[in-house]
């Protein structure tokens, strides 16, 4: 009986012991595996999505604005361009480390959802070291006063009563990069985590750079400071979420600055935005390419910096008020090398016209280079004419429509297709296009056709104009708009939709174009929402692809840019 009963003890601890183990084991899967799935930290997967890609190649995603070319991708971007049912699962979304910033958006108690901006801490000689160095940053130009004020330059008296009492410098028209930096460090929705960052500002002074060595050194110094930011960019695990696709930075200058097409030392700039990684961000600069898709037109600084909503309301409404004696105005210098501008014959035209009137701009004393004079005639004109400048575009169209004067543009590539961010795609309601054959071929009198535009039309465009206005300026960086979004803003938000639509469609394993040709680049910020494929378009003529079968417009995008260096040259003299 002793034995039997041992032995029946002996089965009962077993079987306690065999349930025992049992149950912690089911209680130790629960935990880790089933409630583990669930409570792993997004910034754990960043890290591990992050740091495995195991390359410094930039990844080529699906963005079919930014390029269509076949590229190496990290594992997670491999698996977004597979078709197929399980990618879009909420299973596999998880395994995208930009999961976390889209759902900041879904979050409607936080003001910043989806909004959010990370800024890269950029060693100083990316852009700080730069101003301290500000007597080298232009060849004929003192840029220290320019980089005072926050990038605003000195301020503008207001002797003639054409300025307000505040707001107003004398701010450089390639100061963008500092501008801009500084409205960013006001920016209300910045974040030290990258993780839940719609987009990642990189604060290189691109513009300042270049414009250190563009005359009498080689392509090993114009080059280096570029080549070394995106080596430092692409060491850094922000860089290796996206390759880069939701980097953005900004340049005061214009992009044929930045595109050196050979390494030849007589070709004209560097060559950043054809770096490899630099293709896969988005550069902002005062004139973009029609051919190529990283680079993205912003407007030129004004002379109007306004601290409150009050100082652009108030200038506003004594735009509306202004009594305007001339029908139309031009301020500009004849192009006597280029055979194919169209400046000559719009000079003769305001010479015999009584209702045109002419500020000529030359070598020596012009009053061309008073902001004074220069915005009194625009006040005074209801019609501008900007015809091309040194290359596409000019800063006289935002200083023309600041003063509410109506644009009379004669290339969409002066505004229509560079400013589609800031300018309403319909540029009937704000401007009036007249195409330069018109004038160089057919001679068309521009007196003429802008006498047969009725008052009231005339009347609701200047208001369109008008309304423009808090859009198209740069805000003091110093202080912050109540509720009037700039232009700093506007680009930001632009920049964040553009990273938010890439996304998304990594998530659902589509482009957002079919058949995407980026000669065609300028086409596709013209179509309207929902349309996927561009065709023909009337200003194909305008666009011509160059000859030499690079995306460039040949050896006059570099002549342009050397003309406007020129040019600058003749302002200080």
């Amino acid at each position: 009986m002793d034995k039997g009963t041992g032995k029946n003890q002996q089965k009962r601890l077993c079987l306690l012991a065999s349930l025992s183990a049992f149950f912690w084991i089911l209680l130790l899967y629960f935990h880790f595996v089933v409630l583990g799935g669930n409570t792993v930290g997004e910034s754990v997967k960043l890290e591990a999505h992050s740091l495995n890609t195991g390359s410094k190649t930039p990844a080529l995603v699906t963005d079919a604005r930014l390029t269509n070319t076949p590229s190496k991708t990290t594992p997670f971007l491999d698996a977004s361009l597979k078709n197929t049912p399980s990618i879009t699962s909420s299973q596999k979304k998880e395994n995208f480390p930009f999961m976390r910033a889209l759902r900041t958006i879904e979050n409607k108690s936080d003001p910043c959802g989806g909004k959010y901006i990370y800024v890269h801490d950029l060693p100083p000689r990316f852009n700080e070291d730069m101003l301290k160095e500000c007597k080298s940053l232009s060849v004929w130009t003192n840029m220290c006063k320019f980089t005072s004020n926050a990038g605003l330059g000195p301020p503008l008296e207001n002797v003639e009563g054409v300025f307000s009492n505040t707001g107003w410098y004398a701010t450089n028209q390639f100061a963008v990069d500092v501008i801009f930096s500084n409205r960013m460090k006001q920016y209300e929705c910045l974040t030290n985590d990258s993780s839940i960052a719609a987009a990642i500002f990189v604060p290189f002074y691109a513009g300042f750079d270049i414009a250190r060595y563009l005359w009498g050194y080689n392509i090993s110094t114009r080059d280096a400071a570029s080549l070394e930011l995106v080596d430092w960019l692409m060491k850094r695990p922000e860089w290796r979420i996206m390759g880069g696709k939701d980097h953005f930075l900004v340049a005061g200058r214009i992009t044929w600055d930045f595109r050196r097409l050979t390494d030849e030392e007589s070709d004209w700039g560097n060559k950043l935005l054809f770096l490899p990684a630099a293709k896969n961000m988005s550069m902002l600069v005062v004139e973009s390419s029609p051919w190529n898709a990283n680079d993205f037109g912003i407007p030129y600084p004004t002379y109007f910096h306004p601290a409150k909503d009050d100082d652009v309301f108030i200038w506003q409404e004594r735009m509306r008020n202004l009594e305007r004696k001339w029908l139309f105005s031009f301020a500009g210098a004849p192009r006597l090398d280029n055979p194919k501008s169209i400046r000559g014959q719009i000079i003769d035209q305001c010479k015999k016209s009584k209702v045109g009137k002419l500020l000529e701009c030359d070598f020596g004393e012009s009053k061309c280079h008073s902001p004074s004079s220069i915005m009194q005639m625009f006040q005074s004109s209801l019609f501008c004419l900007q015809p091309q400048g040194d290359s596409y575009t000019r800063r006289s169209a935002f200083d023309s429509m600041l003063a509410g004067c109506i644009p009379v543009f004669f290339h969409p590539g002066s505004a229509y297709t560079q400013y589609t961010w800031h300018l309403p795609k319909n540029y009937t309601t704000y401007s009036v296009f007249i195409p330069e054959d018109d004038i160089r071929k057919r001679n068309v009198s521009i007196e003429e056709v802008l006498s047969k535009i009725p008052p009231e039309q005339v009347k609701i465009m200047r208001e369109k104009v008008i309304s423009l206005i808090p859009g198209l300026i740069y805000a003091d960086p110093r202080s912050k708009l109540e509720t009037l979004k700039d232009s700093f803003d506007v680009a930001v938000q632009a920049v964040i939709d553009k990273v938010t639509r890439l996304r998304r469609n990594i998530i659902q394993g589509r482009t957002e174009y079919d058949n995407f040709v980026e000669e065609n680049s300028w086409k596709y910020e013209l179509l309207d929402e929902g349309q996927r494929e561009v065709g023909a378009h009337e200003w194909d003529p305008f666009f011509s692809k160059p000859k030499d079968g690079n995306s460039d417009s040949g050896g006059s995008s570099a002549q342009a840019a050397k003309n406007s260096w020129k040019n600058e040259q003749r302002d200080q003299s």
